[in-house]
């Protein structure tokens, strides 16, 4: 009982319907026509199966309503319901949509019945939409609304907003009296998708009975645009031999109806390929991505495609609304075509000694693009160019190959040449290695045509020996040439070009060379023993080639050793030797080991010089007994292996100095060596020195001369005067004396100057003052100081001293100044003469 209780609620509950939906619609309507929309997710969010009870309808997945086949509404109205199943969790729902027709009156009716069965509370936003572009008849009745104080009052209705006073103006009205809501004109939902207005309802007086009311009115899609390709025409580009399901390109459409609904939900297809099938691309219904169908695809067979492509909307549905467009498939290329030889042998020649000449032109065909990295041509000598004779290069524009000579062919030598030539693309071959073979080859046979070529000098430089010192008029080989058709050098002429001491001559029919000169290895000019000439060889059609005749000069014991460095230093304060190294100027052979010896027959020689040997060619030269500083000729004799010997004669220069370097800075004082010379500090000395009497002398002839202008007035007992030192500091500025007068000076005297008998004036600056007196009484005599000049000096010390222009004799001033050059003067203290 309790399990059968149960049951019919559950199935009530499950067939329970969502709501109903009216549609208005014209009274008759075309197969395919857009009827409305409903809202499934309402009823059933997770449905996966729809039914429709009536087969001239079709519903879709975002709840469009559409005819199947044409329809009339000859009563005004149609019903029908919609099924709605989920498999999975067995639930199901259904919804009635109900079909009105433009029955004004009908509408008004069925209207009215809804309003009654609707709450008591009827002033309430009521959802209302309309189809874009309707068919009317207009004005076409939408919905009534009505204020529950209609049954007590006359109520006026109105309404305001977009569609009525503001644009797009007129486009809604209302009854005044019964609340109808018209539209007056068809609307394009792209341009306005939906209408917000508000509705007043008032009394005769202007009394608003109620508050003001929104109403929502939603214009529903039309399948009305139809969907527009981005590009009339797109142009892709996929290489030959792709892959199945490569990536061509893809194409893109827009449609401007209600986004997210059927007639916004497209369907990409390829409706033409040309040329004509088999068919080797497809597209995604959805994406629009262009792909490969096939492995084929093949340049040189077809290199372009053109499709006719079209997008639907409505999910490709028959009666959706389609665009096509154009896409053109161009085939790119691959290096798929091996370049081969038009012909597999060729056959050439050329003179020998000939270079620089191009040969042959080899051409292949290559089905590849051309003028591409897969058509253009890369030829090599794969066989046959050991040598490095052969080059050959691709024409750029012709792309043959073009086989020359860049190295000498000798006829002698080979008479023919085969080479094998191979040929591939700059790009590399994509096909599978065990296909076919990827390189094409051809066989070129090249023969060597003879030539007159003249006298050849091979090996270019040919050696002899002889002896240095050989008699002059000795004869030797010398430089031999050869022709290269009989391998002899008959009828070849020899000369001689070049031959820088002119110490041989050429014979000029067998090339063998003769002593003109006597030959000295050791010359300057020779280099390890090789004395070069240059010779000239001729045939008798006056063809030639230049060789190097290069003579090996034996060595013979020519030259005794010497000593090279002829000037020895010996530092008596650092060293008590000297080491001498002797050289020879022949081979080794004929040198070392080197004894050495003093030729002197002077005793006094041996006696103070004694030479050790060092090693094979070096020895020590030391003194015995202190010698002087001076300069000593020593004879020295060196002789070779052999006894060949020379002597040398040692200049040896005893200086008192620590580096020979230094010595020879030094005078001739301490060495006796003429070219010792004095050192920077010295002659700076001497300069100075120099320069610090030629001051005073010029100060001593400046004195006379200004001295000689006035006469000299003398004391008349000047041996008696006495020379009085004063320590007296500072005396101040304004004290002067006067020299040759003898004056003293007081400033601020009115111009009066009294003089006394002073040996020296001093202005003083707080430095000592001297002054002669005259039998211990200071002022002699008193004068003007108008007059008198002074003549003043620095004396050094801080003072200035001012002198006046009397004249001295000689005799007075030598008197006066001998006694007093010996006296001592002890500062601080003050000496008197009597």
């Amino acid at each position: 009982m309790e399990a059968t209780s149960c049951t019919p609620q559950i199935l009530a509950l499950a067939c329970d319907a969502c709501k109903e939906v009216v549609l208005q619609v014209p009274s008759e309507l075309p197969a395919g026509k857009f009827v409305g929309r409903v809202n499934l997710m309402e009823c059933l969010k997770s449905a996966n199966v729809i039914h429709l009870s009536d087969p001239d309808f079709q519903v879709f997945e975002d709840g469009s309503v559409y005819t199947t086949n044409s329809v009339v509404l000859s009563s005004g109205q149609r019903s029908f319901t919609i099924w709605l199943f989920n498999t999975d969790s067995q639930e199901e729902r259904e919804l009635s949509v109900h079909l009105e027709g433009p029955v004004e009156v009908l509408n008004q009716r069925l209207h009215t019945e809804k309003v009654l069965r609707r709450a008591k509370r009827r002033w309430a936003p009521i959802p209302c939409s309309m189809m874009e572009n309707s068919l009317g008849p207009f004005p076409l009745f939408l919905q009534q609304i009505q204020s529950d104080k209609a049954q007590n009052y006359t109520i006026y209705y109105s309404i305001s907003g977009p569609g009525v006073d503001k644009e797009p103006v007129g486009l809604f009205r209302i009854d005044r009296d019964t609340g109808n809501l018209y539209c007056t004109d068809r609307v394009d939902r792209e341009q306005y998708d939906s209408f917000e207005l508000t509705a007043l309802a008032m009394t005769p007086d202007g009394y608003m009975v109620e508050n003001l009311l929104t109403l929502l009115i939603k214009v529903e899609d039309e399948n009305d645009n139809y969907p527009i390709f981005t590009q009339k025409v797109y142009s892709f580009t996929v290489l030959e031999n792709s892959p199945f399901g490569s990536h061509v390109g893809e194409v893109c459409a827009t449609d401007k109806d209600e986004p997210d609904t059927m007639h916004t939900r497209l369907k990409y297809s390829i409706l033409e390929q040309s040329p004509s099938p088999p068919m080797l691309f497809t597209m995604h219904p959805r994406t629009g991505v262009i792909t490969t169908t096939s492995t084929q695809l093949d340049r040189e067979l077809i290199d372009k495609y053109q499709l006719i492509i079209k997008v639907q909307d409505m999910d490709g549905q028959y009666f959706g609304l389609q665009t096509t467009a154009t896409c053109v498939i161009t085939i790119g290329d691959v290096n798929d075509n091996l370049p081969t030889f038009t012909r597999t042998t060729y056959v050439t020649s050329v003179e020998e000694n000939t270079v620089n000449v191009e040969l042959l032109r080899l051409s292949v065909q290559d089905k590849d693009l051309v003028n591409s990295p897969n058509w253009r041509a890369n030829y090599t000598i794969l066989k046959g160019n050991e040598n490095g004779n052969f080059k050959i290069k691709t024409d750029p524009q012709t792309n043959e190959g073009i086989l020359c000579v860049i190295m000498p062919l000798d006829y002698e030598e080979r008479q023919r040449v085969t080479l094998e030539i191979g040929v591939v693309n700059e790009a590399p071959y994509t096909r599978q290695a065990g296909s076919k073979s990827s390189m094409s080859t051809a066989t070129v046979t090249v023969n060597v045509k003879n030539q007159d070529e003249g006298p050849e000098c091979i090996p270019q430089t040919q050696t002899v020996r002889i002896r240095e010192n050989v008699p002059i008029g000795t004869r030797n080989d010398g430089y031999k040439a050869y022709d290269p058709e009989t391998k002899n050098s008959i009828g070849i002429r020899y000369r001689k070009l070049s031959d820088p001491k002119g110490w041989i001559t050429v014979n000029e029919d067998s090339g063998s060379i003769t002593i003109f000169r006597t030959l000295d290895r050791e010359a300057e000019t020779i280099r390890n023993g090789i004395y070069n000439i240059t010779v000239l060889a001729l045939d008798a059609d006056g063809r030639s080639c230049t060789g190097t005749l290069g003579i090996l000069l034996e060595d013979v014991n020519d030259n005794g050793p010497f000593i090279p460095k002829q000037t020895v230093v010996i530092c008596r304060a650092t060293m008590s030797s000297a080491e001498i190294v002797a050289v020879d100027p022949d081979e080794p052979a004929n040198g070392p080991p080197f004894d050495f010896s003093l030729e002197s027959s002077d005793s006094e020689v041996r006696r103070r010089w004694k030479l050790t040997r060092i090693n094979d060619t070096a020895a020590s030269l030391s003194y015995q007994n202190d010698p002087a500083f001076d300069s000593y000729v020593i004879p020295v004799r060196v002789t070779d292996r052999f006894g060949l010997s020379s002597v040398t004669s040692l200049n040896v220069v005893v200086c008192d100095c620590i580096t020979e370097s230094d010595c020879t800075y030094r005078t001739g004082e301490r060495t006796g060596y003429a070219d010792v010379r004095l050192g920077p500090w010295a002659i700076l000395a001497i300069l100075l020195g120099v320069a610090l009497l030629l001051c005073i002398l010029f100060t001593l002839v400046c004195s006379v001369s200004r001295a000689s202008k006035q006469q000299k007035i003398l004391p008349d007992d000047l041996a008696q005067q006495n020379l009085i030192v004063s320590n007296t500091e500072a005396p101040g500025d304004d004290k002067v004396y006067s020299a040759n007068g003898f004056t003293a000076q007081t400033a601020g005297a009115s111009g009066q100057t009294t003089f006394t008998t002073l040996g020296a004036g001093v202005k003083s600056t707080g430095q000592e003052t001297i002054e002669m007196v005259k039998g211990g009484q200071r002022t002699l005599d008193s004068r003007r100081a108008t007059g008198y000049h002074h003549h003043t000096m620095d004396p050094g010390r801080g003072g200035h001293v001012e002198v006046d222009n009397y004249r001295y004799t000689y005799s007075e001033w030598h008197n006066f100044t001998q006694p007093r050059l010996g006296e001592e003067t002890i500062r601080g203290h003050t000496l008197i003469k009597n």
